[in-house]
């Protein structure tokens, strides 16, 4: 049934959901890759559709910023639409100075700042990775698209401004970019019993300096995006 997020009628969400933070890039998606978009969900205009894409049906959803938020639609389309893949496509910084920006990496696991698993309660440190299916059949579509994609341990910090200078000691333990969101997705999917996965462009290179514009990130991001879009078509497989 609808939530007070989602006002989507029960059914209109396909088993996978690509999920970019950015409204605007979830439209774009639409718009771009699938096949008769329909806009099924638009509350507080975080704009959700489904389509298809190479016959299979696929849908994308924006996320927000941050776990608490990715938390709160990750939940609701696992629970409440009978959703079984979510793929974040989303933005990242680099921390490795090999990585350009544009490029593409994908999260095996997700080290995080963040509270959010205290809520189950488990009394250790959590470690949220990917689902291994869904990784492979990310990785299989980046090779069959010509695509390099590392994969890595990213970091999902509950801060965009780090004043605790986090992420340089975070980088000397080999972790590859920072995000907000994947960390939230992994546990999210894992305590429902179903699959995750974190694909990110590189938007700016903490190491260089180097960043896109807000322009480029929302219509350049489309590696990825396909990257996502074919490893739905293989899940559906």
């Amino acid at each position: 049934m609808p939530t007070p997020h989602n006002n989507a009628a029960p059914g209109a969400f396909a088993k996978t959901v690509l999920m970019p933070g950015d409204p605007l890039r979830s439209k774009f998606i639409a718009e771009t890759f699938l096949e008769n978009p329909v806009l099924v969900n638009n509350v507080r205009g975080v704009q959700g559709y489904t389509g298809t894409y190479k016959g299979v049906p696929v849908s994308v959803m924006a996320s927000g910023m941050g776990m608490p938020s990715i938390g709160i639609y990750a939940h609701e389309l696992y629970t409440q639409y009978g959703v079984e893949n979510i793929i974040r496509v989303g933005s990242a910084g680099a921390m490795r100075a090999d990585l350009e920006l544009g490029s593409v990496v994908a999260g095996q696991g997700a080290c995080t700042n963040s509270s959010f698993a205290d809520q189950y309660e488990l009394g250790v440190h959590y470690a949220p990775i990917a689902d291994f299916d869904l990784l492979m059949a990310a990785v299989e579509s980046a090779r069959e698209l010509g695509v390099k994609m590392p994969v890595g341990n990213l970091y999902s910090s509950d801060t965009f401004y780090d004043a605790a200078g986090r992420n340089a000691r975070m980088q000397k333990m080999g972790v590859m970019a920072v995000e907000m969101e994947a960390a939230a997705l992994y546990c999210t999917a894992a305590y429902l019993g179903k699959r995750a996965l974190a694909i990110c462009s590189i938007s700016d290179n903490l190491v260089l300096g180097t960043e896109l514009t807000a322009d480029e990130r929302q219509t350049t991001f489309t590696n990825m995006m396909k990257i996502g879009l074919e490893a739905a078509v293989k899940m559906a497989q």
